[in-house]
């Protein structure tokens, strides 16, 4: 009796732990079910299924659950937690965060201060950030929006050979901003 109490315990734990249905969870009238080795088994009922896994000694896990009819596995339930945990490691290492880095800019900028930002920018993309570069206006300034547009043109316009504009230039309030990516 104690056997069964520790193996009971066991998987009420794992059920809170895991989004995935398994043995008893499983409600549908009929599943799919692929077999321990990868092969097709057919369609038939959840309790022939939860049968056929009993008898090999491990459990039924719903793996797509939106599938019409859904599809069960037979597997160990515990070795198949534990290797798609350890995919998701991996597709988390292969995969690049790209930041957004925000260079301000104001309408009436001079030439050498647009430049210095220009090459900040460079940095930036280098390292395959993308870059988000604001004109802010203020008080007065704000009249003149639509004549400042040029000074973010030109800021892309020296950036064309290592840089493509992502989303053009857009009025947002009292900003007026583009976003520019690294060219491919």
């Amino acid at each position: 009796m104690d056997t069964v109490r520790i193996h009971f315990s066991y998987v009420m734990e794992v059920f809170s732990i895991s989004e995935l249905s398994i043995n008893g969870q499983i409600r549908d009238r009929e599943v799919r079910v692929i077999g321990e080795d990868g092969e097709q088994l057919g369609i038939m009922s959840a309790k022939e299924a939860q049968n056929l896994a009993d008898e090999a000694g491990l459990d039924l896990v719903k793996i797509a659950p939106t599938a019409k009819p859904p599809v069960c596995k037979i597997v160990d339930y515990g070795k198949f937690r534990y290797e798609q945990s350890r995919k998701e490691k991996e597709a988390k290492k292969k995969q690049k965060i790209v930041e957004l880095k925000e260079i301000r800019l104001s309408p009436n900028i001079d030439t050498n201060d647009l430049n210095t930002k220009v090459n900040a920018a460079k940095k930036f993309l280098a390292k395959g950030d993308r870059v988000k570069v604001t004109l802010r206006f203020r008080g007065r300034e704000m009249a003149h929006m639509n004549t400042s547009k040029h000074i973010l043109d030109d800021f892309a316009q020296a950036l064309e050979e290592v840089a493509v504009v992502e989303k053009p230039a857009k009025v947002e309030g009292r900003t007026m901003h583009i976003v520019l990516t690294e060219k491919k």
